[in-house]
């Protein structure tokens, strides 16, 4: 039995775009609801049942299914996924550096995630970007964490998209970020630091670790200034390994100002805590430079953002 060929896909709806999920040939679940609960155990059967009582589960066609519709051999349904918890309003925006035909430039605040992902959606850089520009294709090319400011950029047409993501498994993009951390006056800068990073299995699965081997991350670190007990430092990702930044410097003794997983983890805050905008990580993607490939020009943008000593205003 074939795959019904989906014809119809559901627009965004207040900037979320749709999930698909792909229903197995056979299996042991006699009804929908059945199946989405054993296949997406975060969302409990009742809140299934009342999603599709309301007309928010569709299949392939655009129709509504309802709570009471069996299990359904290889079809296709979307679903806009929601939160069962408020959503605080991060009080900070994404200013536009650039559009085109083919291309966003975002220059991203401090503390609003890049796409929805665990307890962020709405308040996260894409949906707001999908609500405000009405582009239901937009796509972002690369990720900062939520807590590192700067440029990002995002691919609005599909047909593009491959030219653009070449760029950066070619190592076609040049990078430039800055860093607050402590001031080692032991260490030699300017430096090429080249280490091997990997994601052990027996720490907490949000912190990548430093080990012997062969170099897999490699970063190119300068002093832009120095304050006291801190410094401002110019970093150069030639890689692009999760976390990197903060984990090459605070194996230096130098964890970033603000650095809410390295050396320490701090446990998230409860769902219901007021969120603490106060503190931001001290990271900010500067600079972001590379060759457009469907236009041959050089581009070059730049974060107005301001990677900030303790005492200093932040943006």
């Amino acid at each position: 039995m074939a795959r019904p060929r989906p014809v119809w896909t559901p627009p965004t709806l207040a900037g979320v775009s749709p999930s698909r999920v792909a229903l197995p040939h056979q299996g042991p679940w006699p009804s929908l609801v059945d199946f989405l609960a054993e296949r997406l155990p975060i969302i409990p059967a009742a809140t299934w049942r009342e999603r599709l009582a309301a007309g928010r589960v569709l299949d392939a066609q655009g129709r509504a299914l309802g709570p009471e519709s069996p299990f359904l051999p290889l079809a296709v349904i979307w679903y806009w996924r929601e939160l069962n918890h408020p959503e605080p309003k991060v009080p900070f925006e994404a200013e536009i550096l650039h559009r085109d035909a083919h291309l966003l430039v975002v220059d991203k605040p401090h503390f609003l995630s890049m796409a929805p992902k665990g307890r962020h959606l709405h308040e996260t850089v894409l949906v707001r970007l999908k609500q405000q520009l009405g582009i239901d294709t937009l796509v972002p090319l690369h990720r900062l964490d939520r807590e590192t400011a700067g440029v990002v950029l995002f691919s609005i047409q599909p047909e593009t998209r491959h030219a653009y993501h070449a760029l950066f498994s070619g190592r076609e993009i040049r990078k430039v970020y800055e860093a607050v951390a402590p001031w080692r006056a032991d260490l030699k800068l300017p430096l090429r630091l080249e280490t091997r990073l990997e994601e052990p299995l027996d720490e907490p699965f949000m912190q990548m670790r430093q080990v012997p081997g062969e170099p897999n991350a490699i970063t190119l670190i300068s002093l832009i200034e120095r304050q006291g007990d801190l410094a401002r430092y110019r970093l150069e990702p030639l890689t692009g390994r999760r976390h990197q930044l903060r984990v090459q410097l605070n194996a230096l003794g130098l964890p970033m100002v603000g650095d809410r997983i390295y050396p320490t983890l701090w446990p998230e805050p409860a769902l219901d805590a007021p969120p603490d905008f106060s503190n931001p990580l001290r990271l900010v993607a500067r600079a972001i430079h590379f060759t457009d490939p469907l236009s041959g020009a050089a581009r070059s943008f730049e974060s107005q953002r301001v990677c900030a000593f303790p005492a200093e205003p932040t943006a």
